[in-house]
């Protein structure tokens, strides 16, 4: 299968792009709320975790996990397959099209920090099954005097999870 052309995935960011943007719009994107994941197999779970996310800000921005971010994340156990199951174009440009995400930038590290240092949001959302303790990227948003909302997961569904029951039934 062909690469996606990622000039024709509307939201889909570079770092500078997305820099330039937010630069010479800011009150199109502020305040702007921030979160990050893998979106491996995107399901309600995500959808409503997005949606809430969305309602705290002007913007929401995703930063994705890379394939090499995710495969360092996830890193691939006997008899499971190796993640990411979708590629990182495909998922950028399923999260870009949903109605919630302004915009989608994808990036290499493991976590969210260097994102966070440089877009600076006034909200950086994740699930509730953190804490403020566990987050490894609250440091970085507190340093400035951002927010972390941390969204209580309303459909208990995981990627892991829906890749087992696959599995299982094959």
């Amino acid at each position: 299968m062909a690469d996606l052309d990622s000039s024709k995935i509307k939201n889909l960011y570079t770092l500078e792009q997305l820099q330039k943007a937010i630069a010479s719009d800011p009150g199109a994107w502020r305040p702007l709320v921030l979160t990050n994941g893998c979106f491996d197999l995107i399901h309600a779970g995500h959808i409503r975790y997005l949606q809430q996310a969305k309602t705290l800000g002007r913007s929401l921005v995703v930063g994705l996990n890379s394939d090499s971010s995710v495969q360092t994340i996830k890193p691939a156990q006997p008899g499971l397959p190796s993640r990411p199951i979708v590629p990182q174009m495909q998922r950028a440009e399923v999260l870009a099209a949903l109605k919630p995400v302004d915009g989608v930038v994808i990036f290499s590290e493991t976590t969210a920090t260097q994102l966070i240092e440089i877009f600076k949001p006034e909200i950086y959302v994740k699930g509730g099954d953190y804490t403020l303790e566990t987050l490894p990227e609250a440091p970085a948003i507190l340093a400035y005097g951002g927010q972390v909302a941390l969204i209580q997961i309303e459909v208990p569904a995981s990627t892991s999870t829906i890749i087992d029951r696959i599995l299982q039934r094959s």
